[in-house]
């Protein structure tokens, strides 16, 4: 089991990764912006951090930006975007993000990349 922080502003997609994760086993954390999330991340301990790029007060680019390069290196971040561009992807890896999951998904594949990711 793992304990998982999901930052979205969407409410509906959040309850779905929630649903999706704690059936597959795992303590969920929700955000619905990135103040929520950098609240969060300084209070909890978390085994993956699941990002939305855009969300208010603080993108999740920019969340990741405000962690410690030391931190990002022990805790894995997985980024969930519409934004697909190659240069959202390049800023994305420049902010300390190496995964990427692009909008829409299905519950499936979200599970066998948190999975991967995990037991990296």
């Amino acid at each position: 089991m793992a304990r998982i922080l999901v930052a979205d502003d969407e409410e509906v997609l959040r309850m779905l990764i929630t649903d999706t994760l704690e059936d597959e086993g795992h303590e969920i954390f929700e955000a619905a912006d990135g103040q929520e999330a950098l609240e969060s991340i300084q209070q909890h301990s978390f085994d993956l951090i699941i990002l939305d790029y855009m969300m208010p007060k603080y993108t999740g680019v920019e969340v990741a930006r405000q962690l410690d390069t030391e931190w990002k290196k022990k805790n894995p971040i997985l980024m969930l975007t519409a934004k697909t561009q190659k240069s959202d992807l390049e800023e994305s890896r420049q902010a300390g993000i190496p995964y990427y999951m692009a909008k829409p998904f299905s519950p499936s594949q979200l599970v066998l990349l948190v999975e991967d990711i995990l037991n990296g």
